[in-house]
């Protein structure tokens, strides 16, 4: 370990995770995504022997454009800025389901996508960072996220299996931890829900890992919530090869006590579920096509590295981003993770992304408490009704547990 990650070792508090309310849970694990985002977007796709040469050293907070001031034609296909404190599409999407969620103020399914997140992306322009320029969010997102505006849009596709057919990855997963916050502290409703919202974006192993990340960020908001008590939960929901990598990553990850070591053992652990092979920018033949023996990449690591940094957010976010390939998804999940357990977002870099992607970081935070208060008071009603009903039907006696 480096000795500027051996002073961030020790994990979140466990007193201040307990004591931690709604409100903080939700700014910890928003913030905390956005910031992983940011740190992990000018590496994204490299290797971290790459990383290193490149910056002369592992990364340890925001760093510039991978080709410098040459970023707008390095990538014709992706002229973005991505680096200097600039969130990517990771937070756009997050922050356009917040939007959905508080125009709905109620929990979603796969045709909110249709009628709120689809129109938002192409109606309504807004400040673009990696963009540099306000603009149509549909004109930053990349192909599988287009895809939503193809299918729903367009294609007139129902919204529960329009994912069919799109590439399978991490897209669905990677804005999914608004789910887990309406949901906190109830994972097995923030699966379901996960994986109704996703059925309109991906299929098969994108979608399982979106209901299963949904599902570690409400497990992140339980009181006294761990990072082993949060793989655990990942394990009781997951299916096929996403459960498979999961647990093989994470048996993999609990062999270490810093993202040094951890960063190559990791990779070997996923690598048998990943698609998309040794090179990440020159994808296998077989990748991204639905499989039940298969995973994404990202989820897995991202709680690996929850697991090698005991909870810290500082830890865990540098793991992420060190570790290369997709990592701007793999810090925002794990990002989101340690910030719902009450890990602090350094304020330094909270800062400094806010600052450089001009956008307000605590707002989005702010307006997601305000609607899950209003849908849990709206599920005690409902859980309350059922129980009358039911216990009528019992002939006005209790059922026994």
């Amino acid at each position: 370990m480096t000795p500027k990650d051996s002073e961030s070792t020790k994990g979140p508090d466990s007193t201040k995770g307990s004591d931690s309310t709604l409100e903080d849970r939700i700014t910890g694990a928003l913030v905390g995504a956005a910031v992983g985002d940011a740190l992990g977007g000018p590496v994204e796709g490299y290797s971290p022997d790459q990383i290193v040469e490149r910056h002369g050293g592992r990364v340890h907070g925001v760093v510039g454009p991978w080709n410098g001031d040459a970023w707008r034609t390095a990538r014709p296909i992706a002229p973005y800025h991505k680096g200097d404190g600039h969130v990517t599409d990771d937070t756009l999407m997050t922050h356009a389901l917040i939007r959905v969620y508080d125009r709905v103020r109620d929990h979603l399914d796969a045709y909110a996508i249709t009628d709120h997140l689809v129109p938002d992306l192409m109606t309504t322009p807004r400040w673009i960072p990696e963009l540099e320029t306000e603009a149509l969010p549909l004109q930053r997102l990349f192909l599988a996220e287009k895809w939503l505006v193809t299918r729903l849009h367009y294609g007139h596709a129902d919204p529960r299996e329009a994912g069919a057919g799109n590439i399978v990855n991490c897209g669905a997963a990677m804005y999914m931890a608004p789910v887990g916050l309406v949901n906190a502290a109830h994972p097995a409703g923030a699966y379901a829900e996960a994986l109704d919202i996703a059925g309109a974006h991906s299929s098969s192993y994108g979608r399982e890992a979106a209901g299963v990340f949904a599902a570690a960020v409400a497990a992140a908001c339980a009181p006294d919530a761990t990072p082993d008590s949060i793989v655990a939960t990942c394990l009781s929901l997951a299916k096929d090869g996403t459960r498979s990598a999961i647990e093989k990553v994470c048996e993999e990850a609990s062999r270490h006590r810093d993202f040094e070591s951890a960063l190559l053992p990791l990779r070997e652990a996923v690598a048998p579920y990943d698609t998309v092979g040794p090179d990440y920018r020159q994808p296998s033949l077989a990748a991204r096509r639905p499989s039940r023996l298969h995973a994404i990449e990202e989820l897995p690591v991202a709680l690996g590295m929850l697991l090698v940094s005991s909870g810290d957010y500082r830890h865990a976010v540098l793991g992420a981003v060190n570790y290369g390939r997709d990592c701007d998804s793999i810090a925002t999940m794990a990002g989101a993770l340690a910030g719902a357990l009450g890990s602090p977002v350094p304020e330094d870099w909270s800062k400094q992304v806010a600052e450089a992607s001009r956008l307000d970081l605590w707002e989005p935070p702010r307006t997601l408490a305000r609607v899950a208060r209003e849908i849990f008071a709206k599920d005690v009603r409902a859980r309350r009704s059922h129980e009358t009903a039911f216990t009528t039907l019992l002939g006005g006696r209790e059922c026994s547990a």
